[in-house]
């Protein structure tokens, strides 16, 4: 890989990550009108429409297997994913979900050293680097709380962290066929859409036009729907073919880290001394799981 792609990468990932974490406000805001997987449906639907206006260009050429990694893909990253976050937030604490979702770079590796030859065997500071950010995750996350178990609110934030790692390894496959990345992300959101919409008669979804005569729910929509839906998965799955499934997995590390940030700026919520402890920690493990050796 050259520096440029390297760059490339970790620019893309970076970009990404401010974003998404910073979405729970827009998220916060729609929730007084939206239910979860309303929000869920109208953002990945905007996402898709806004990627069809931007590059209205077919995806051909395509085959059976190509097609089936596309539906995966869509499956595990738009569809599975964000209603096992969101059904797991129902379940239990924001803070468990927020720690056990973080463990999605440690299934990501551990899957990528079975189905990813081309991917760099792990280090022992790759594990460290999770321990530490973990660690520090904890902190932000917590913040001097009790810790209260859920059996299933856990779990199916686990599976989430699950899915999403089967996510970094589907795409990064995709990004060996060789399409456009605005163009194999449209088909996964595609996918993702069609295989959501048995969930919508599940948990009584309703189109209800009047909300979005709201000024603030248009804009937090748009922002989920443009910003946070095409233009992250793009630079995400664009960050996956430049850097692997592994090292663009690290920077998940860093959502806590921004929530906790924004927040303070924007909600002025308190940053206490133990959030400040965590986002060090959790810096500090990003940095190390991205440490190269020096030959």
């Amino acid at each position: 890989m050259t520096e440029n792609n390297r760059m490339k990468g970790h620019t893309a990932a970076l970009v990404t990550i401010l974003i998404w974490g910073t979405t729970f406000i827009s998220t916060k805001v729609l929730l007084n009108d939206f239910q979860p997987v309303e929000i869920l449906f109208f953002r990945f639907v905007l996402g898709f429409t806004a990627l069809l206006i931007v590059r209205p260009r077919i995806l051909k050429g395509t085959d059976l297997r190509q097609e089936l990694a596309f539906a995966a893909a869509g499956l595990c990253g738009v569809c599975l994913y964000y209603l096992m976050e969101n059904i797991a937030l129902t379940y239990t604490m924001a803070s468990n979900v927020g720690v056990i979702v973080s463990a999605a770079p440690l299934f990501t590796a551990i899957m990528s050293q079975i189905f990813l030859a081309q991917e760099e065997k792990l280090k022992g500071r790759f594990f460290i680097g999770f321990a530490v950010s973990m660690a520090g995750i904890a902190l932000i996350s917590f913040n001097g709380s009790a810790l209260e178990l859920n059996p299933v609110g856990d779990v199916l934030a686990l599976l989430a962290a699950f899915v999403w790692a089967c996510y970094s390894i589907l795409t990064r496959k995709i990004s060996e066929y060789g399409y456009d990345t605005i163009l194999t992300t449209r088909r996964i959101f595609f996918y993702g859409i069609l295989l959501m919409v048995p969930a919508l008669f599940l948990f009584d979804f309703r189109f209800g036009p009047e909300r979005f005569a709201d000024p603030a729910a248009l804009m937090n929509l748009l922002f989920l729907g443009l910003g946070a839906s095409a233009l992250c998965f793009v630079t995400w799955n664009s960050a996956v073919k430049y850097l692997g499934a592994v090292r663009t997995s690290v920077y998940i590390y860093m959502v806590p880290v921004i929530t906790v940030v924004t927040s303070f700026l924007i909600l002025h919520e308190p940053f206490t001394w133990m959030t400040a402890a965590g986002t060090v920690l959790t810096m500090a493990g990003l940095f190390l799981s991205q440490k190269k050796d020096r030959r």
